[in-house]
């Protein structure tokens, strides 16, 4: 099949009708795709996932948020549900770990004090110290606070994060600037031997080499015995591009990073404009309104 980068707004299907009925797997990010520019999930999110139920399909968040976070966001409607979050590093399905990717004490140490020199050197940044329990921070202006909260509903302000008693799945810096052209750069010694990703426009994040949101997706097909073909992925940042690289149905949203849009197969309306669930009840023939 080729590869079509046409909207799905402007009414042409990706796919022949047959072909989108075999679905098993959706897995969606939530920032810059699922959520809009001010957090807010669809209004007819519920409805859309109840729908997919009950049509057997798997619902999948796939964020570089907590847990803990993702699980509040869909409180109430999360049953049965797989969480990838911190970007791939931690995966839970109702409240039982999947399975996990923690780095070693020593490099998430390492990132950390990388942090602390950046900062030094003038550049407003902060790190996040992401364990199984909490996540951990330095930094307690309120600026910072405010995009912790964001993403991590479990998170304690200690002295030395690198000395907190946890299991540590990731480490992410948050860059009040652009983390692209600041923080990356400066990570790239660790680039060497760990994954150095650019999950958002302000947020860097060091993992394990095999820890992915790609690397989660497989492993989850894997156990549910469900293909690629059976599998869409919506994605916009970065952090998103392995994952896409697990679907013949992906999307790259129309406000994507461009080397997503380059990754992906087709390409959904934006976050702004209900581009998940838009192209969820097109392609499966879902009842509107959502």
């Amino acid at each position: 099949m080729p590869y079509s980068h046409a909207p799905l707004s402007t009414g042409t299907d990706p796919r022949p009708a047959e072909a989108r009925a075999d679905i098993r797997l959706v897995v969606t990010d939530m920032d810059g795709t699922l959520l809009d520019d001010a957090k807010r999930a669809p209004a007819g999110l519920p409805r859309a996932l109840r729908l997919l139920r009950e049509r057997g399909v798997l619902f999948c968040p796939a964020s570089g948020r907590q847990y803990a976070t993702l699980a509040r966001e869909f409180e109430g409607v999360a049953d049965g549900m797989v969480f990838i979050a911190e970007n791939g590093t931690y995966v839970v399905r109702d409240g039982v770990e999947l399975s996990s990717d923690p780095l070693e004490a020593g490099v998430a140490a390492a990132t950390a004090r990388a942090a602390r020199e950046l900062a030094a050197g003038g550049a407003d940044v902060g790190a996040v110290v992401c364990g199984k329990r909490s996540a951990y921070i330095e930094r307690a202006d309120e600026p910072f606070l405010a995009e912790v909260r964001k993403y991590y509903l479990n998170h304690r302000v200690v002295d030395d994060v690198t000395a907190v008693d946890d299991e540590i799945i990731k480490v992410a810096l948050f860059d009040f600037g652009s983390a692209e052209h600041t923080v990356a750069p400066a990570l790239a010694p660790f680039a060497a031997t760990h994954q150095v990703v650019v999950s958002g426009e302000h947020w860097v994040d060091v993992m394990n080499r095999t820890a992915n949101k790609g690397a989660a997706v497989r492993r989850l097909q894997r156990e549910l015995g469900i293909t690629p073909a059976q599998t869409m992925v919506f994605g916009d940042y970065l952090n998103d591009l392995e994952m896409l690289d697990t679907a013949e149905w992906s999307f790259a949203m129309a406000n994507a990073h461009p080397e997503v849009v380059r990754r992906a197969r087709h390409i959904a309306p934006s976050n702004n404009d209900n581009g998940v669930l838009r192209t969820l009840a097109r392609v499966l023939d879902l009842p509107l309104p959502l």
